[in-house]
C-alpha cells in the first residue's frame, strides 16, 4: 500500500513532467520562428543558434500558467538575448578585417512564396538593418516582419509603448530611405542573375556592364581568412574587373540564398564564394560576395525560416 506522502510525491513528479513536456513542445513548435527572429537581429546563424540555447534555458524556468501568449513570450526572450548578443557582435565587427557581410543561408525556393519574409532576410535588407540602432532593429523586425503588438515589443526591449511607437516610426523612415524604392520580385532577380551569370562565364564585358548599375557597389567578405577586397569597390568597370578575376577558374551555379536567387562559386568541387545581389530598376546595384569559410557552413543544408 502506498502511503499519503508517496502519493503526493508521485503526483508532484507527474505534474512537473507534464510542465516540462509542455515547455519543450512550445519551444519546438516555435523554434524556426525564434531562429528567424534572432538571425534577422544578428545576421549570424551561429550567434542565432546560441540565442536559441539561451532562450531555451530561460524558457525552461518559466511558470507556464502565467504565460498567456507563448509565441509572444518566447519571441520576447529571444529578442532580449539577441540584443545582448548584438553588443558582443558589434565589438567583433569593429576588429573585423574588411567588409562584414551577413552569414548566407541556403533556403528552399518556397521561402520566396512569403514575400515579406523573403525580403526581410535578403542580404540587401540585412545590410540596411545593420544601419539601425539595436532598439530600432528590434522594433522594426518584431513589428514589420513578425507583427507583434506595441505593448509586446515594449516588454521585450524594456521601453514604454509610446517610446516603441516613436522608435518604430524612426526605423520605418530609415529603412524606407535605404531599401529598393520598387519591390523586386524573385522572378526579376532570377532573370537579372541569369544574365549576369552568362556575361561573367562567357567573358563578354559589354554584356556585363549592361547588367551593372553605373554606381554598383561590390562588397567582398573574406574576414582576413581568405583574399577579398578590403574596401568596397564602386563603379561598373571596377566591379567588372573584380568579377573577371573571381570567375576565371570557377564554376558558377544558381541557388537560393536568404530567400532569393543567388550564385555559388565552386573551386575543385568546394564552395568558395556565395554571391547575392541587390537589384534596382532592372540592373544590379549591389553585389555581395561572402568568401569567409567560417560563414559558409550553412550552405550545405537548407535552413528553415518561419514567421
Amino acid at each position: 500500500m502506498v502511503d499519503g506522502s508517496e502519493s503526493v510525491l508521485e503526483s508532484h513528479s507527474g505534474s512537473m513532467s507534464r510542465r516540462a513536456d509542455s515547455a519543450t513542445e512550445a519551444f519546438l513548435e516555435h523554434r524556426n520562428l525564434l531562429f528567424t527572429v534572432a538571425y534577422e537581429m544578428l545576421g549570424s546563424a551561429a550567434d542565432a543558434e546560441d540565442v536559441l540555447q539561451e532562450t531555451w534555458l530561460r524558457w525552461a524556468g518559466v511558470d507556464l500558467d502565467t504565460v498567456q501568449n507563448r509565441r509572444a513570450y518566447l519571441v520576447q526572450i529571444a529578442t532580449r538575448q539577441s540584443l545582448t548578443r548584438l553588443r558582443t557582435l558589434s565589438r567583433r565587427k569593429e576588429s573585423y578585417v574588411g567588409p562584414w557581410l551577413p552569414e548566407p543561408l541556403l533556403t528552399a525556393p518556397d521561402v520566396a512564396e512569403d514575400v515579406e519574409l523573403a525580403e526581410s532576410v535578403s542580404m540587401a535588407m540585412l545590410l540596411v538593418l545593420e544601419t539601425l540602432t539595436p532598439n530600432e532593429r528590434a522594433v522594426f523586425v518584431l513589428r514589420e516582419v513578425f507583427g507583434l503588438e506595441y505593448d509586446e515589443i515594449a516588454e521585450a526591449i524594456d521601453k514604454s509603448s509610446t517610446a516603441v511607437r516613436q522608435i518604430a516610426h524612426r526605423a520605418r523612415a530609415h529603412v524606407a530611405a535605404r531599401r529598393p524604392r520598387v519591390a523586386v520580385s524573385v522572378a526579376e532577380t532570377r532573370d537579372v542573375l541569369d544574365a549576369f551569370r552568362r556575361a561573367v562565364t562567357t567573358g563578354r564585358l559589354q554584356n556585363l556592364l549592361d547588367i551593372l548599375a553605373p554606381d554598383v557597389v561590390f562588397l567582398g567578405d573574406g574576414g582576413g581568412v581568405v583574399q577579398a577586397a578590403l574596401s568596397p569597390v564602386v563603379g561598373a568597370s571596377e566591379v567588372a574587373s573584380v568579377l573577371g578575376r573571381i570567375a576565371a577558374a570557377a564554376s558558377l551555379q544558381p541557388t537560393h540564398v536568404n530567400g532569393y536567387p543567388a550564385l555559388v562559386v565552386s573551386l575543385d568541387g568546394e564552395i568558395n564564394t556565395v554571391i547575392a545581389v541587390r537589384v534596382d530598376h532592372g540592373v544590379i546595384s549591389g553585389l555581395y560576395a561572402v568568401r569567409n569559410p567560417e560563414k559558409l557552413s550553412r550552405m550545405k543544408r537548407e535552413t528553415a525560416l518561419h514567421r
